[in-house]
C-alpha cells in the first residue's frame, strides 16, 4: 500500500472516519455496502496508524488462502471490516476498509454454490448406490 516514506501525516484519517460514518448510515437505510481503498488515498504512516486505532479491532477475523493471504478482520465497530490482501511473500498489496453486513470477500459465489450442490448430488447418489 503506497504511504510516505517519511512519516508525514496528511490529515486523511478524521476524513475517513466520516466516510464511514454516512456509509454506516447508508448500510442501514437501504442494505448499500461501500468500500474505501485506503491506497487510493495520500496517506502517511501516521494517519494509518490514527486511522487503525480509532477503529479498533472487533471480534472477527478470517484467512483467505487463494494467491497469498487475505485477511478480513471486524473493526470495533460491527459492519465495519479491514481487509488487507497480502502476496506470497507477505508483502501487503491492497488494503481496503468495507462497510457491510458481511465482506464480500466472505459470501460465496452462486456459481461456487451451484458447484457445491452438483457435487454433494453426486456424492449422495453415489452412497445410495452402494
Amino acid at each position: 500500500m503506497p504511504s510516505t516514506a517519511t512519516g508525514a501525516e496528511h490529515g486523511n484519517a478524521l476524513p475517513i472516519l466520516n466516510e464511514i460514518r454516512h456509509a454506516l448510515a447508508r448500510l442501514l437505510e437501504s442494505g448499500e455496502t461501500s468500500v474505501i481503498d485506503l491506497g487510493a488515498l495520500p496517506m502517511g504512516p501516521q494517519d494509518e496508524a490514527e486511522l487503525l486505532a480509532a477503529l479498533g479491532e472487533g471480534e472477527v477475523e478470517a484467512t483467505i488462502h487463494a494467491g497469498g493471504p487475505s485477511s478480513v478482520r471486524e473493526t470495533a465497530f460491527h459492519g465495519v471490516w479491514l481487509l488487507t490482501h497480502r502476496n506470497e511473500a507477505g508483502e501487503t498489496l491492497a488494503r481496503f476498509i468495507e462497510i457491510a453486513f458481511v465482506p464480500e470477500l466472505l459470501m460465496s459465489q452462486a456459481e461456487d454454490i451451484a458447484d457445491s450442490a452438483a457435487e454433494l448430488e453426486k456424492r449422495l447418489a453415489e452412497r445410495q448406490n452402494r
